[in-house]
């Protein structure tokens, strides 16, 4: 079969996405048996930024299938730079069994997908998520089960994880609500994408707006890898949208708060809100393993 990639949510479609979770469901059942998935493979990292939860989960997830490990740091291969990408891509074709990337420039994560005869996996691009964001909707729904009508409170930066989660809520039919400020609402494009599936999409700058009446209420960084020159500036701009115990007293009583992590403690949320009980921010870390593999398998039964 042809190679499938996961460079955006986007490659896949909503049945497939929906697919894709109940695997992740039964990963996770039997996530203390081993499989051999990936027996004889070896995956390779090619991150150009640091990673904590994307790192390990992968690294974990690849031994559980049954495979192996490679990863290549920023001083190893520095894409564009010491070597052009396609070259990279090619090259690394001949030696590994799929890559899994994590670029500063999404163009460089297409032109390792169209260059690669092997399976490219987005692990963080500086436009898309979509390995956080398929984590997202699993951890959802295994508390909501259904998640069609859903509404989801986006509240911060209209960044990577922002695109990817609007994406992949439209795409199952939850309704996802973002407030940003003037001039960091997520890119028009990836919004306009989002409303091409049945969710609803609401872009704002009113934080409370957002919040009203919300089942998930979400939260990032302010400032993110590769934004620490600008840090001051942002956070003086973003400091009416912290997520604390006051703007949640208009979201549903019984809603989640989510995090990508990781997360800035009294900036773009309290300490309060992450230990709180309705944070299930550590279940949707350790999804992200789950998810991962269910991917891995996924991409490589079509890659047989």
């Amino acid at each position: 079969m042809k190679k499938r990639d996961l460079v955006s949510l986007e490659t896949l479609t909503p049945k497939e996405m929906l697919k894709l979770l109940e695997l992740a469901e039964k990963v996770k059942s039997y996530r203390n048996h081993s499989s051999n998935a990936l027996t004889g493979k070896t995956i390779g990292l090619l991150f150009q930024k640091p990673s904590n939860r994307t790192r390990v989960s992968f690294e974990v997830g690849i031994h559980q299938l049954g495979g192996h490990c490679i990863y290549l740091s920023p001083d190893e291969i520095n894409l564009g730079v010491r070597e052009d990408t396609a070259d990279v891509a090619k090259t690394l074709s001949r030696y590994l069994d799929g890559i899994v990337a994590r670029t500063n420039d999404h163009q460089d994560m297409y032109d390792l997908a169209r260059y690669s005869t092997i399976p490219v996996i987005n692990g963080l691009s500086d436009l898309f998520h979509p390995c956080q964001a398929l984590a997202d909707i699993f951890s959802i729904k295994e508390r909501f089960d259904d998640l069609e009508g859903l509404k989801v409170a986006y509240i911060g930066d209209g960044n990577n994880v922002c695109h990817s989660l609007l994406l992949a809520c439209a795409m199952v039919g939850m309704n996802i609500s973002v407030a940003s400020p003037k001039g960091y609402e997520p890119e028009k494009e990836v919004v306009e994408l989002a409303k091409t599936y049945s969710g609803k999409i609401k872009i704002t700058n009113d934080p409370k707006e957002a919040v009203k009446g919300a089942d998930v209420v979400y939260s990032d960084v302010w400032v993110s890898m590769g934004q620490e020159t600008e840090g001051k500036e942002r956070l003086k701009v973003f400091k009416g949208f912290q997520i604390n115990k006051t703007l949640l007293k208009t979201a549903d009583p019984n809603h989640i708060f989510m995090h990508c992590l990781p997360a800035h403690r009294g900036e773009e949320v309290t300490a309060d809100v992450i230990d709180g009980k309705n944070s299930i921010i550590f279940d949707q870390a350790e999804n992200r393993l789950h998810v991962q593999k269910a991917i891995l398998i996924f991409l490589f039964e079509h890659f047989k």
